[in-house]
C-alpha cells in the first residue's frame, strides 16, 4: 500500500521544516511547496541528520508561489491532506499593510482551492495567536476569541493572520463544505531550528543574547516550542475530532525581561540585559527604530491564553517556555548564529 501523501506548503520555513520532519518520521510521504526550487537541497540537508535514507526518499517538492496560480494544481494532485504553513512573517511592520495581508489571504485561498479541486478533504492551516488575542479583553483568552481588527495598534501582521484564517473558514463553509479544516494558532515559536535558515522567528532570542540592548521593553509573548507545533499538525490530521476547530499552540507566557533572566542564568558571562526599559525611553527610541515602533502598543501587556483544548483533544504535554527558550539559545550559541 502506498504511503499517504501530505502536501506541506512553504516547506523551507522554520516551522514547516519541523512539520515535514514529523510527518516523515510518522511514515507519511511529503510533497513540499517551494517558491524557489533551488531550496530543495537546503530542506533535505536540514532533515538528513534526523532521518534514514528510506524516509528522506519519501520527500518530494513542487514549485508554487503564494502570489501566483501556476503550479498549485500540480502540487495538490494525489495528495491526501493539505498542511498550509506558508505565510509572510516580518521583523518590522510594512508601510503598506496590504503587502502582508494580500499574500497571506490570497495564498491561503490558492492552497485551499487547489486542494479542493484535487479532491483533498482534510486541511490544517497554520494561523497564529495574534488571530486569537483580543487586545481589548483582559484575563485568559481561548479559541472562542478573535483579534479585533478595528482596535488601535493592531499590526499588519495580526491583520494578515486574522484575515487569512477567517478567509479559510469562510471558504470551507461556502465553497468546500466537504473539506474538514483545523487551524493551529502558535504563539512566539521557540526551540531549535533544523538549520541556519530560520527566518525571523528567533530574532527575539538572538537580540537578547547579543546583549546590544542595555534594557529590555516590558513586552510579553505567548510562547511555544516548534517541536510541539509540528506535533500538533500531525495529531490534528490523525484525530478526526479536531476537524472544524482551532487550537492554540501555547505553553505559557513570558516577558522579554523574564527571557533575559533565563538567558543570563544560562550564560552568566554574556552581557545580557535584564532591566526593564522605561516607556518614555522606548517612545524616543521608536522614532528611529521601526521594529521597536511596531511593538509600542503591546508594552506593559502580558497576553495569556488557554491551551486546554489542545491538551484535551490532542493529548498535548507542552515543553515549558523556559526550556524552549534555552533550547533556542543553545542552538544559536552552538552554531555561532549570533
Amino acid at each position: 500500500m502506498d504511503k499517504p501523501l501530505a502536501l506541506i506548503t512553504g516547506a523551507s520555513g522554520f516551522i514547516a521544516k519541523h512539520i515535514v520532519l514529523r510527518f516523515l518520521q510518522a511514515g507519511w510521504a511529503v510533497r513540499g511547496t517551494l517558491r524557489s526550487p533551488d531550496r530543495a537541497e537546503e530542506v533535505r540537508a536540514a532533515l538528513r541528520p534526523h532521518l534514514d535514507d528510506k524516509a528522506l526518499a519519501r520527500l518530494t517538492f513542487a514549485k508554487a508561489d503564494l502570489n501566483d496560480d501556476a503550479g498549485w494544481s500540480e502540487a495538490a494532485a494525489g495528495a491526501h491532506v493539505l498542511i498550509h504553513t506558508a505565510s509572510p512573517f516580518p521583523m518590522s511592520q510594512p508601510k503598506d499593510p496590504a503587502d502582508l495581508v494580500r499574500p497571506a489571504v490570497e495564498g491561503t485561498l490558492r492552497a485551499l482551492r487547489a486542494a479542493t479541486a484535487a479532491g483533498i478533504r482534510r486541511a490544517v492551516v497554520t494561523s497564529s495567536t495574534v488571530a486569537v488575542i483580543h487586545e481589548g479583553k483582559t484575563g485568559i483568552q481561548d479559541e472562542a476569541d478573535w483579534c479585533d481588527l478595528t482596535a488601535p495598534g493592531t499590526t499588519a501582521y495580526a491583520t494578515s493572520k486574522t484575515m487569512a484564517e477567517k478567509a479559510a473558514w469562510d471558504f470551507v463553509a461556502k465553497a468546500a463544505p466537504g473539506m474538514h479544516l483545523t487551524c493551529i494558532n502558535p504563539g512566539l515559536v521557540l526551540g531549535p531550528p533544523l538549520d541556519k535558515h530560520f527566518g525571523t522567528s528567533l530574532n527575539v532570542v538572538q537580540r537578547v543574547l547579543r546583549g546590544k540592548d542595555p534594557m529590555l521593553p516590558l513586552i510579553g509573548f505567548v510562547c511555544v516550542d516548534v517541536r510541539d507545533v509540528a506535533e500538533m499538525h500531525l495529531r490534528a490530521v490523525l484525530r478526526p475530532e479536531t476537524a472544524g476547530k482551532r487550537y492554540l499552540a501555547a505553553a505559557g507566557s513570558m516577558t522579554l525581561p523574564d527571557m533575559g533572566l533565563v538567558l543570563k542564568t544560562a550564560y552568566p558571562h554574556r552581557r545580557i540585559a535584564t532591566r526593564v526599559a522605561p516607556l518614555l525611553l522606548l517612545r524616543a527610541l521608536a522614532l528611529f527604530d521601526p521594529a521597536l515602533r511596531g511593538i509600542l502598543p503591546q508594552i506593559g501587556h502580558l497576553p495569556q491564553v488557554s491551551n486546554a483544548r489542545a491538551v484535551r483533544d490532542m493529548g498535548m504535554r507542552f515543553i515549558e517556555p523556559a526550556d524552549a527558550l534555552r533550547a533556542s539559545a543553545e542552538w544559536l550559541v552552538s552554531q555561532n548564529a549570533l
